[in-house]
């Protein structure tokens, strides 16, 4: 290799190493201006500096305005139209993990829904999803659609399901421990041996809904709807069932305890007459 191929590569390597370095790369231009500026101006700053210096106050106030008004909306627009490119990207690894049922997925897609919650995002498409052994504790999915999704042996502890479409959706074994379901859809859902306690399921729709060794100790089920809800063996000590629409008699008379449970006036007394052993203790 001659002289001059070993001076261009070098020159190359450097230049590539500056470029490399967009704070270096500043700063270089930045001094290259500076004197070709400062070397034009010299003969002003000499012989005519009274007449030039207003000028140079005049462009400095500009300069002033442009980083105010013109710098800073760019660079909201700029962080504006990153942070809604995250938000896209975070949907659509979402919908890729969709309908795969592997640990793997479980953890990408929660850790997505997390960085949406991050963003203030909370209304996420979940469908057919599978998170089941995860980690969503205090996690907010309010108005989200879980329809269909595996949720099963995870943990939503203090977690907010507001009003959240959780039709089909299995939560079997799943710590559900002072969740907020209130207004939430989630009939025909799998609630077999899951922890609902001090959970919030005011006005929720359960139809139909599997509750099989369940554990609703001081559940708020107030004003639910329960037609065909199965509640065999099921812990309702100190549940709040008053105002339920569809309870039967029959239902409850699977249960493991009704003890202190509060009931509107009129089934209590039916409950005493039919089933009195799960209201004594």
């Amino acid at each position: 290799m001659s002289l001059s191929e070993k001076i261009i590569k070098r020159s190359l390597e450097y230049y590539n190493n500056v470029v490399e370095k967009p704070l270096l790369t500043s700063a270089i231009v930045l001094i290259l201006i500076t004197l070709i500026v400062l070397s034009l101006s010299f003969k002003y700053y000499l012989h005519d500096f009274d007449a030039f210096w207003p000028q140079i106050l005049a462009e400095a106030h500009g300069m002033i305005f442009d980083i105010a008004i013109i710098g800073i909306l760019l660079f909201w627009l700029n962080q504006n139209g990153e942070t809604r490119q995250r938000i896209r990207t975070y949907k659509d690894e979402i919908d890729d993990f969709r309908l795969w049922e592997s640990d793997e997925a479980a953890f990408r897609t929660v850790g997505n829904l997390k960085r949406l919650n991050r963003h203030g995002i909370c209304e996420i498409n979940l469908v057919n999803c599978y998170l089941a052994r995860t980690n969503l504790n205090y996690v907010n999915l309010k108005g989200s659609n879980l329809n269909s999704a595996n949720i099963s042996n995870s943990s939503l502890i203090e977690s907010n399901l507001e009003n959240t479409r959780l039709n089909q959706t299995n939560l079997e074994n799943t710590n559900l421990n002072q969740v907020n379901l209130r207004g939430a859809y989630a009939s025909g859902s799998n609630f077999n041996d899951a922890f609902l306690i001090k959970a919030q399921l005011e006005g929720a729709f359960l139809i139909k809904t599997s509750f099989r060794n369940a554990f609703l100790m001081e559940a708020n089920l107030q004003n639910s709807y329960l037609m065909g809800a199965d509640f065999e063996n099921a812990s309702l000590y100190k549940a709040d069932l008053r105002g339920v629409k569809g309870l039967t008699i029959d239902q409850l008379s699977k249960a493991k305890t009704l003890y202190l449970a509060k009931f509107d006036d009129a089934f209590f007394d039916e409950i005493k007459m039919n089933i009195p052993e799960l209201v004594g203790g």
